[in-house]
């Protein structure tokens, strides 16, 4: 079996981009909303330099534009062009490195006081997150957790497999079993203690080296995880 969302959807977005004017393709990219004005700026929808927003009592706006992300509150009329243009290229080159495992394990081990409570890569898949995960490397996947001061294993199961993965003390990530690797199309749990989320994997033929292009592409496959991961690791930009 081939895994063929992603190139769907990366032909489905590059056809999309055909379409924008000049201005539109330098527009912020909705990645999230709330209030009563959400249904007016969709996920993934996207906002001109000069376009004004109008927001009301309630509302949270966040934008990504210029490699950072902005944040407007209600009520009030705002443009991008009037914000602060502050890139955070450097936070998104940290998010999506792909990282060694070598480099990876050493800056894993925290003491009882330093536990690490932020998923520091996009690739990295959160055990305690459910929904759809966009992967670069379907061959080497990474498990990553917050908590890392005992043991732990944790169970993924399937329709007709089972497989286990174990956190030694200390450390935040886990490789998946290279013999049991993800299915394409193919819902997976992932539990332990009783709790167990449900996730599914995309694999990305090409990752975009841009936030925006890499908000469109995560948006284009249902990534709302990573999206928010995204943002969240970019705010402030």
């Amino acid at each position: 079996m081939t895994w063929t969302r992603g190139t769907l959807a990366a032909i489905a977005l590059g056809a999309a981009c055909l379409t924008l004017s000049p201005q539109s393709a330098e527009a912020g990219v909705v990645v999230s909303s709330s209030g009563p004005s959400a249904g007016n700026f969709p996920v993934g929808s996207q906002v001109g330099s000069n376009q004004r927003i109008t927001l009301r009592d309630g509302d949270t706006l966040t934008v990504l534009d210029n490699g950072g992300t902005r944040v407007f509150r209600g009520a009030g009329t705002y443009m991008l062009s009037q914000t602060s243009r502050a890139s955070s290229n450097r936070a998104f080159a940290s998010l999506t490195s792909q990282r060694s495992a070598t480099r990876a394990r050493t800056g894993a081990v925290r003491g009882v006081n330093m536990v690490e409570k932020t998923n520091p890569n996009l690739w990295y898949v959160d055990v305690a997150a459910e929904g759809t995960i966009c992967v670069n490397d379907p061959d080497n996947i990474r498990l990553w957790r917050a908590d890392t001061q005992a043991e732990s294993t944790y169970t993924i199961t399937s329709e007709g497999s089972e497989t286990s993965v174990t956190f030694p003390a200390g450390e935040m990530l886990a490789a998946w079993d290279i013999y049991n690797l993800p299915e394409p199309e193919t819902t997976y749990s992932i539990g332990t203690g009783g709790s167990a989320v449900e996730v599914n994997f995309v694999v990305l033929d090409d990752v975009p080296e841009e936030p925006e292009a890499m908000a469109n592409v995560l948006i284009a496959n249902g990534c709302m995880v990573q999206l928010e991961q995204m943002s969240n690791a970019m705010m402030g930009g």
